[in-house]
């Protein structure tokens, strides 16, 4: 127990997030940015490690460019290329059509609402967008206005790692809050498609 409280002390984090600010901006701008072409990436990890090397409001700056930044070039890269034979496939997905059905009916508003979820696929959500008819200049926006959103909740959260060691109840609040808005993700999701189930 002693050698786990050893790494997880407050001096051992503060050392983890010393060598990471060695790294250098870039690298923190990479993180975030590297995540909207891999979602398997974790972006809440990304946030945390941010606010707490780089400061709150600095860190929740070079996320949000970073993950809003590779979100909209992937948008761009499948509006460009979604004829492409590589993503050829992804237009005849039954749940794939579904989606950008329900995206060209209702506009941008619907991706906008699910962006705003951490546990969002949000390279899934991009990809669609990018072969929907949604205006760029509108999901440009979205996607911004979004990611904000996304972040700033991860970044509170965050801000404060030593509290998740000095009040072990603190973590648990968080799973929780975290949980929920996973099924609100989840929800809003299933909802998007649903209606198209019965047409």
């Amino acid at each position: 127990m002693d050698f786990i409280m050893h790494y997880f002390s407050e001096e051992a984090i503060q050392s983890y997030f010393d060598t990471f600010k060695s790294f250098g901006i870039i690298i923190a701008f990479l993180l975030p940015f590297i995540e909207a072409f891999l979602p398997i990436l974790p972006i809440a990890l990304f946030a945390i490690i941010n606010v707490n090397t780089y400061g709150l409001f600095m860190g929740f700056i070079i996320t949000w460019l970073g993950a809003f930044c590779g979100a909209y070039i992937v948008f761009l890269i499948v509006r460009k290329y979604g004829q492409h034979q590589f993503l050829r496939h992804l237009n005849k997905h039954p749940h794939t059509l579904k989606f950008i059905r329900r995206v060209d009916e209702k506009g941008v508003m619907p991706l906008f609402l699910l962006l705003c979820f951490p546990f969002t696929p949000s390279s899934v959500v991009n990809v669609v967008a990018g072969l929907s008819t949604v205006n760029k200049k509108a999901y440009l926006i979205a996607v911004m206005c979004s990611k904000a959103v996304m972040l700033i909740m991860l970044s509170f959260i965050g801000n404060d790692i030593y509290s998740f060691v000095r009040e072990p109840k603190k973590s648990i609040i968080v799973a929780i809050v975290l949980f929920i808005l996973w099924g609100l993700g989840k929800i809003i999701e299933r909802q998007m498609t649903r209606n198209e189930v019965h047409k």
